[in-house]
């Protein structure tokens, strides 16, 4: 069965508390070479049954109006198997 990956992340334009945080402790744990983190989601989807155009425009639609916030994250990337689908 295939599985389509979708992306997540906070949109570039806005702070993210959790990435902030992260690369803090990054430093103070001796790993100051990163300088800046951001944290995102990943979903994965498993479809029984081939990934059609007709499955992909689901998983588009799934993935703007359910798994992500369109106010304060974009949908970075679908793939499927490994395969990118889009990237946007």
């Amino acid at each position: 069965m295939p599985t389509i990956v979708v992306d997540v992340m906070p949109k570039a334009e806005l702070l993210d508390p959790q990435g902030k945080a992260t690369t803090g402790a990054l430093e103070r744990l001796g790993h100051g070479k990163f300088e800046n983190v951001r944290i995102g989601k990943r979903f994965e989807l498993t479809v029984e049954g081939d990934v059609t155009d007709e499955v992909l425009a689901e998983v588009r639609q799934v993935a703007d109006e359910i798994l992500s916030n369109s106010v304060i994250e974009d949908v970075v990337a679908i793939s499927v198997d490994g395969t990118a689908v889009e990237a946007r």
